[in-house]
């Protein structure tokens, strides 16, 4: 008879991980307990984040585009990237946002598509957190249209001169470089923009209910002057910006796992510990009910994340198998928080329970890097072939 199966790793999924994905989860986990749960319910709650220690850290784990080869970065496997995402969102989605915006976005834009003077000159600052990036893509008016921005960048001599408004912008404000996207006379291109380029101004984005242990930023361009160097040489068109959304939604669709079973965890203990007309909540029909639905819903996205994970790994993914562990897995994992946030009760409610400020988040991360309508709009059209997004 096997053993009894573990309450917090039902599947024992974890028992798929390799050597070195496994050094990597207890590496991030060992710091997550240490240096940022103990601070994170403060900072979500004056919506302040200590961006330069963040990055420090996070640079001497190896966690800044890790993923990627060479110019400092760490270089391992999608499913070690994947299992850092959880282990970070599982704190906080601002936290793993912090590391998905530098890595997924900012460098892997500029490790696919930059010059290799580009290259070198930001992706080693950036894998050590010397360095922040940012990635200016949505607009107040062009969010799930990103064809339609306003932003454009026009030839003034050998110089390009960018005009326009970038909204929703994480790390923008302590960005010292920014990956701009803008329309061109010959389509759509990015511009590795450094900050400190007269004209450009970060503002900070305030009164948020929901991702508040994060910098949020609305950029604006005036007469930004950059160099023809400042292009990146050969992309055109979306295809540029999308790869990069896809490896974000990669880290969030296993981030989201780490956010789902830090709900159902904090339910299980809670209702475990909490009593009431004369024995624990966990006692009762109506709540093992619940946790039984968190139980299965937390080891599907996992389930889910890793199989798309291996699928990374062996060069077979396709971005709509990203579509749909982004719909499934925040779709779980908002329910979960949901579900947890009631087996709570007041205490529900409280900073000092991790599961509301997780199902806050959460209603941030089931919109952006894809919204779930467009998301199922994706995996409606590569199930019949027909595109139906306009």
């Amino acid at each position: 008879m096997s053993a009894t199966p573990d309450p917090r790793d039902f599947l024992d999924l974890d028992a798929e991980l390799t050597g070195e994905e496994r050094d990597i989860r207890d590496a991030v986990r060992e710091y997550a307990a240490e240096q940022l749960a103990p601070n994170v319910a403060g900072w979500y709650e004056t919506g302040a984040l200590p961006a330069a220690e963040l990055a420090k850290g996070f640079g001497q784990l190896g966690l800044l585009g890790m993923h990627l080869e060479g110019y400092g970065c760490a270089g391992t496997s999608a499913m070690a990237y994947g299992i850092a995402c959880r282990e970070l969102e599982a704190v906080d989605s601002g936290l793993r946002s912090f590391v998905s915006v530098q890595g997924s976005l900012a460098m892997y834009a500029i490790h696919r598509w930059g010059s290799e003077e580009q290259k070198a000159e930001w992706l080693p600052r950036m894998a050590t957190g010397e360095a922040l990036g940012c990635f200016g893509l949505t607009e107040p008016d062009a969010g799930s249209d990103p064809g339609s921005m306003r932003t454009r960048a026009v030839r003034d001599g050998s110089d390009w001169v960018l005009d326009g408004t970038k909204m929703w912008i994480t790390n923008g404000t302590v960005a010292e470089v920014a990956v701009v996207w803008a329309q061109t006379e010959d389509g759509i291109r990015g511009f590795v923009v450094p900050t400190s380029t007269p004209g450009f101004t970060a503002n900070e984005v305030k009164h948020k209910l929901s991702l508040r242990a994060s910098l949020t930023a609305e950029l604006v361009l005036e007469g930004v002057r950059l160099p023809a160097s400042a292009a990146f040489p050969e992309v055109r068109g979306l295809r540029g910006p999308l790869s990069c959304l896809n490896e974000a939604r990669y880290g969030i669709l296993f981030g989201v796992v780490g956010a789902a079973r830090a709900c159902y965890e904090s339910a299980l203990d809670y209702t475990l510990s909490r009593t009431q007309f004369g024995k624990p909540l966990a006692g009762f029909q109506l709540t093992q009910r619940k946790l039984a639905d968190l139980l299965v819903e937390v080891n599907r996205a996992g389930l889910i994340a890793m199989r798309i994970g291996r699928l990374k790994d062996a060069g077979s993914l396709h971005h709509h198998h990203v579509s749909f562990g982004k719909l499934s897995n925040v779709r779980s994992a908002l329910e979960v928080a949901r579900t947890a946030r009631s087996m709570l009760g007041a205490n529900g409610i409280s900073l000092e329970y991790p599961v509301m400020r997780h199902m806050a988040n959460l209603e941030t991360v089931l919109t952006y890097e894809g919204t779930e309508e467009m998301h199922a709009l994706t995996l409606g059209q590569s199930v019949t072939k027909l595109a139906a997004f306009r």
